[in-house]
């Protein structure tokens, strides 16, 4: 697949190859002993959306009421940038079912989803990347480049005036590109909600090739959000309400007791399953559930 060979097609053939090719995604007798539990996937196929690095959207991202200034532009990513590449994987029906139980404990399936299943979006990404990267097409995968930084409570970066102790994020956002390349809208509990819903994971690729974009079947943030209130409700830390959304700096805490209880893991994960966007987008047209 050289670059000039490159459409949609082929790419998303080599990805699903790729995704499938790529040890981790499935539940080991290293995670657990339960016999019942080994052999179980952490995620289902795919879903993939393109964006045109030059989008203007990447550069609002920039504006410090959206994400902020160290916010990293597919062009500062990987000069002469032609396509963002944003691919959900959506966690299998095993484990999100496994995390309907008692919202204070989150079940041990959705901490093999999110960080042994972590540790699989990324081999999975490098791998996509040096395929590409085999086959003449330079590509960044900025959520695994060295210079990727977790921002939390402000700290992580230096060098921002705007940032503070609420100042949660990285620079580069997972979701923003999702939103970008059409894959969906955010929900009060700043998921993106996907038309395989909210409960998976998201990683993106940058590549030089300029690639027609997906269009945006919305024009706002939470078109997909019906305001049901059902994250608020799933949420052990009170971190999420009507007015204001998902408050990161009453997630983080939580997050870190998760993982205090639960070492090495931590996750939570509430927020994302049990609700009306766990798998689907709510109310959708027959259209966009297909």
């Amino acid at each position: 697949m050289a670059g000039k060979d490159l459409d949609k097609n082929s790419l998303i053939q080599k990805i699903n190859v790729i995704f499938h090719e790529t040890e981790g995604n499935f539940v080991t007798s290293s995670m657990t002993a339960d016999p019942d539990l080994i052999g179980i996937p952490l995620f289902d196929e795919p879903l993939i959306g393109l964006a045109s690095a030059t989008d203007p959207l990447f550069q609002k991202y920039k504006e410090k009421d959206v994400i902020g200034p160290w916010f990293m532009t597919p062009e500062e990513w990987m000069p002469g940038a032609g396509t963002v590449i944003s691919i959900f994987l959506p966690f299998s029906d095993a484990v999100k079912k496994s995390n309907h139980g008692h919202i204070e404990i989150p079940s041990l399936l959705w901490l093999f989803g999110r960080i042994e299943g972590q540790e699989f979006i990324a081999s999975f990404a490098g791998a996509l990347r040096d395929a590409l990267t085999q086959q003449t097409i330079p590509a960044c995968v900025p959520g695994i480049d060295p210079r990727f930084r977790f921002i939390k409570a402000g700290k992580g970066l230096e060098g921002f005036s705007d940032m503070t102790e609420k100042t949660f994020g990285s620079n580069w956002s997972e979701r923003h590109a999702a939103y970008a390349a059409g894959l969906g809208t955010f929900g009060l509990s700043k998921g993106l909600i996907t038309r395989r819903g909210i409960a998976g994971r998201f990683t993106s690729i940058i590549i030089s090739e300029r690639l027609d974009p997906d269009p945006r079947p919305y024009t706002g943030l939470y078109d997909y959000c019906i305001m049901c209130g059902a994250c608020i409700r799933r949420c052990p830390a009170n971190a999420i309400s009507i007015e204001s959304g998902k408050d990161h700096a009453k997630c983080f805490p939580w997050l870190l007791k998760t993982g205090e209880m639960h070492a090495p893991r931590f996750g939570c994960g509430k927020c994302q399953t049990a609700v009306p966007c766990e798998s689907s987008i709510p109310a959708a047209t027959a259209k966009e559930r297909d």
